[in-house]
């Protein structure tokens, strides 16, 4: 079964309750159950990660060449601001799609460029939580896995 790592960044521990207005009142959990609910239903064995610590999420990615055939990524605020997060995505050479739960393009003019997206297969935003279930299926169909 193909594996799949869905990488969450900073402040995304506190799903639920951070600004629902902008976020939702879907936790974390209920993202990550979701996740792995929705991969074993497209035959993928899903991994998550949280950490609101750059390196953290750099070593996760290092870590997942010839562990996981892709990741799902919501990298937070790090997606405005890391280079380096750009840079370990770019040497693992795997799929990564990009998540943010709101529509980053409508937000604060900061929010508007992604680092990540130049090196990620694509970029899902504004969706909310259904965002990571088009991620997983973005990653099912380009890998070829059965579903």
């Amino acid at each position: 079964m193909t594996s799949i790592l869905v990488l969450n960044g900073p402040n995304l521990n506190l799903l639920g309750t951070r600004q629902p207005e902008v976020y939702g009142r879907t936790t974390l959990k209920d993202v990550e159950d979701m996740c792995v609910a929705r991969g074993k239903d497209m035959g993928l064995d899903v991994v998550c990660l949280q950490s609101n610590h750059e390196g953290v999420m750099i070593d996760a990615i290092h870590a997942a060449k010839g562990t996981h055939g892709g990741i799902v990524l919501n990298a937070g605020a790090y997606t405005h601001t890391s280079v380096a997060l750009r840079d370990a995505i770019a040497s693992v050479e795997l799929p990564v799609v990009e998540v943010h739960l709101s529509n980053i393009h409508a937000r604060e003019p900061f929010r508007h460029h992604s680092h990540i997206a130049p090196v990620a297969l694509g970029q899902i935003a504004g969706f909310g939580a259904q965002g990571y279930d088009l991620a997983l299926q973005v990653l099912a169909e380009h890998l070829g896995t059965p579903s």
